[in-house]
């Protein structure tokens, strides 16, 4: 799952500010999943993020746990459930892909 491959022509949409403890969004930290046809490209540049997968929007418990340290990166899938925490010192950005223009659209979705 960690490396889950954006299809070639695919671009980046957007990319976020740098997020740390102090900044990261509470979506984030909760269940949400990435938009259709959008993967997510979360890169680590401090510390340490941990990725947590679910089967759907009501799962509780993951069927996926990745953990990616400083100057690693995971993707994320179209639609896929998912949360992370965070470690005391991490800081990491996400870049959005997708195939076609989606900058007015959102990138991903809570619950």
């Amino acid at each position: 799952m960690s490396h889950l491959r954006i299809p070639k022509n695919w671009t980046i949409q957007r990319s976020t500010a740098f997020f740390t403890k102090d900044n990261v969004p509470a979506a984030l930290l909760s269940h949400h999943n990435t938009a259709e046809g959008v993967f997510g490209q979360l890169c680590v540049m401090e510390g340490v993020v941990t990725y947590f997968g679910f089967a759907d929007s009501e799962a509780t418990e993951p069927e996926l746990k990745v953990v990616i340290e400083a100057g690693q990166f995971a993707t994320s899938p179209p639609q896929y459930w998912h949360r992370i925490e965070l470690s005391d010192d991490a800081q990491f950005n996400i870049n959005f892909w997708s195939e076609s223009d989606k900058s007015d659209k959102p990138m991903f979705h809570t619950r």
